[in-house]
């Protein structure tokens, strides 16, 4: 079968995680990336984080696969000229620089358009025009200039960010789609354009439902919060909300068996109206189906402590695991806190491909993410990343056309390769 994006050409500037990870998508959907790094240092990733001296990290490795790198000094002339063919021969050139760098390195949009029309220029900023535009952002930054940190934690706490890395990788997912939506535009207009994802916009997509949350506010309370059930006002903001559900059947984080020793022993539990007579039987509380107070959903707001504190005694009595196959069986909505360790040792996840091993010729076998969109008639490999520069002569030869004799001149010009130092006299 072919890949869906077979013969699909990606100039890769990316570096560290937001861009690369846009990149990697398009590689398991068989674009061919051409990851462009600094001879003699390459993307930064590849020495951050190290486990094993002088092997490319995992934090790289996880987030290059199916990639080729080329090894280019764009600050040389001659490494200028190589540049130009490259887009010459790309359909994408897919940047997550700080603002101006581009344009610094001498390939403004207006000239890459003029090299090459039908190219599209994809770019991952921290924030999108206006005040913030020239500030340099990562991930947490993101999470809590997009709205995520300001509603995640407990009502009395700090606000917190998430682990998910909803800015950098979350922002990579949304640039990828508007590269194939360009791509796909393309094929109508036969012209390039400018795609744009910033990551403060990214992250308030993924929190649309606070955004939704602080226009309710509105018109008052927001009666699935525990703050509602406890008598405590709201203020003039979406307040943190612990691990209330952010849909509109209540949900909270429950204790299971083993609590005590096991930080991971813990279970979502939602309470859905639809089920809820099935809930008072498994928890033991069948008069709870017809009592005034618990009967229907608005009663059941203003006790919500009281609720979920019955459900946590019954699932004190179970481990995650069986307290999920009692509560499935009656399609009640729940799921355990599963830990790294549990999902990295979970067959399934590696019979779907959502979890792969990897073998690397330095760093030997490890485990990854494999390819999360499954398409039925375009199959996803997972491959290695690659070593920093390792298909630079490759990419010369079999992209650019350049022959034996023109590669050895861009050598001897040291575009391709660190500076040699000389000998002292």
């Amino acid at each position: 079968m072919t890949k869906a994006l077979t013969g699909v050409r990606i100039l890769d500037f990316t570096h560290v995680q937001s861009g690369p990870t846009c990149t990697q998508l398009l590689a398991w959907f068989g674009a061919d990336v051409i990851k462009v790094e600094r001879p003699g240092v390459g993307d930064i990733t590849r020495g951050q984080l190290q486990d094993i001296p002088n092997v490319d990290s995992l934090y790289f490795t996880m987030l290059n696969h199916n990639k080729r790198s080329i090894t280019l000094d764009t600050k040389n002339p001659k490494g200028k000229e190589v540049l130009t063919e490259l887009i010459k021969k790309c359909d994408v050139l897919v940047e997550n620089f700080g603002p101006g760098v581009l344009d610094r390195m001498g390939f403004p949009w207006e000239k890459i358009q003029a090299i090459n029309p039908k190219m599209i220029v994809a770019s991952i900023k921290g924030f999108g025009p206006g005040p913030y535009e020239d500030c340099k952002v990562y991930e947490n930054v993101a999470q809590c200039t997009g709205g995520a940190a300001s509603t995640t934690g407990f009502r009395d706490g700090l606000p917190l960010v998430t682990g998910a890395q909803i800015g950098d990788s979350g922002t990579g997912l949304h640039l990828a789609l508007g590269i194939v939506t360009a791509l796909y535009q393309r094929t109508v207009t036969g012209k390039g354009q400018k795609v744009t994802a910033a990551m403060q916009d990214g992250v308030l997509n993924l929190a649309r439902v606070k955004l939704r949350d602080q226009q309710r506010l509105a018109h008052g309370p927001l009666k699935e919060y525990s703050q509602y059930g406890e008598g405590i006002p709201f203020g003039d903001a979406v307040p943190r909300a612990g691990n209330d559900s952010g849909g509109g059947q209540p949900g909270r984080i429950v204790k299971c068996k083993g609590w005590e020793t096991d930080p991971n022993a813990y279970l979502y539990f939602i309470t859905q109206a639809p089920v809820w007579e099935k809930i008072c039987d498994v928890i033991g509380e069948p008069g709870w189906k017809t009592h005034p107070d618990y009967a229907k959903p608005p009663a059941r707001l203003s006790r919500l402590n009281e609720i979920f504190a019955r459900i946590e005694q019954w699932t004190m009595t179970k481990t995650k695991f069986e307290a999920m196959e009692i509560l499935n069986k009656d399609d009640i909505p729940c799921g355990p806190i599963l830990s790294m360790k549990e999902i990295i040792e979970d067959q399934s996840l590696r019979a779907t491909g959502t979890l792969v091993e990897v073998d690397h010729p330095t760093r030997g076998k490890y485990i990854s993410v494999g390819n999360p969109i499954k398409l039925s008639d375009s199959p996803s490999d997972v491959e290695r990343s690659p070593l920093l520069g390792e298909h630079t002569d490759e990419i010369l030869r079999s992209v650019l056309g350049f022959s034996d004799h023109q590669v050895a001149d861009i050598h001897k010009s040291g575009a391709l390769d660190p500076p040699q130092k000389q000998a002292a006299e």
